[in-house]
């Protein structure tokens, strides 16, 4: 009977620690496009393990006649920030996606990042294939996985403008990403283009999702159900829950705030200001 007990309690112990938003374990960074803070590169490749650490690039949210390979130029910005162990992946066939060899660097990657571009791309080439599962096993050995722009979108369950026609539809032809953040979705390139009320129609009609939009430059480094902001700009979220007593509907939050997804309860860097709406005054 005690072993018994003893396993209730276990398995009550295991539940009750699982993540209901971010992955159990390994650490998400989400960018939100136009990445050029060396900070938010950097971070990435410390959590990989540093510049010789085995980190796979995947652009292929890119246009479709580009040719990625490990002379592609979108490596550079990798390069000037010290990572030396470089992979490109990239392929629009799932079959491909689906075999041993195509996902042999994942295997032995600690990091992978996901680049710009259209995120239906990605999920046309990678949803419920070998690579997908590869990523999921990346992060249950403690890896890191990250994305700017399209690719930032891709990493969550519910995927917004994954329309094949328009990225202006937040609620597309495709709304099923990799589900790396859990009952949550991620917008992208925020303020820069006024974007700041789209999430509001996802959280209308999917009242329990947690929204996040990011403006370009800012990232989110996740782990568990807890993120910190990093980068340049205001990370913001969506919720018909409250956060902290705003009166709005959207929450502001800058470089060294704290946010936990499951409590919905941010931790601000200071104290030294008044939120109006959620808004930070300039410095």
């Amino acid at each position: 009977m005690r072993r018994i007990v003893l396993a209730i309690v276990l398995f009550a112990g295991v539940s009750l620690s699982a993540a209901v938003h971010g992955p159990d374990k390994g650490t998400l960074v989400i960018v939100g496009g136009n990445m050029q803070d060396p900070a938010i590169v950097k971070r990435f490749i410390d959590l990989a393990g540093g510049p010789d650490a085995p980190i796979v690039i995947i652009p292929t949210a890119g246009e479709a006649d580009d040719e990625y390979d490990n002379y592609w130029p979108g490596l550079k910005q990798w390069r000037e920030n010290g990572a030396k162990n470089l992979t490109v992946i990239h392929t629009r066939d799932r079959k491909v996606a689906d075999s041993e060899a195509f996902v042999k660097p994942i295997r032995a990657a600690r990091g992978v990042f996901f680049g710009g571009g259209r995120q239906w791309r990605l999920a046309d080439s990678y949803l419920n294939t070998l690579t997908h599962k590869e990523l999921t096993a990346l992060l249950n050995r403690g890896g890191v996985i990250g994305g700017s722009s399209a690719g930032a979108s891709i990493l969550t369950s519910f995927m917004v403008r994954g329309d094949t026609k328009s990225n202006e539809k937040m609620i597309g032809d495709h709304t099923v990403g990799l589900g790396f953040l859990k009952n949550a979705a991620v917008d992208q390139h925020l303020l820069r283009r006024n974007r700041q009320f789209d999430m509001l129609e996802v959280i209308d009609k999917y009242p329990d999702m947690l929204g996040i939009g990011l403006d370009e430059n800012t990232a989110i480094v996740v782990e568990g159900d807890q993120f910190d902001v990093i980068g340049q700009s205001y990370a913001v979220i969506y919720s018909n829950k409250p956060v902290a007593g705003a009166s709005g509907r959207f929450y502001f939050m800058g470089a060294g705030d704290r946010f936990d997804m499951k409590t919905r309860k941010p931790t601000r860097r200071s104290t030294d200001w008044t939120p109006l709406q959620g808004v930070r005054p300039p410095s």
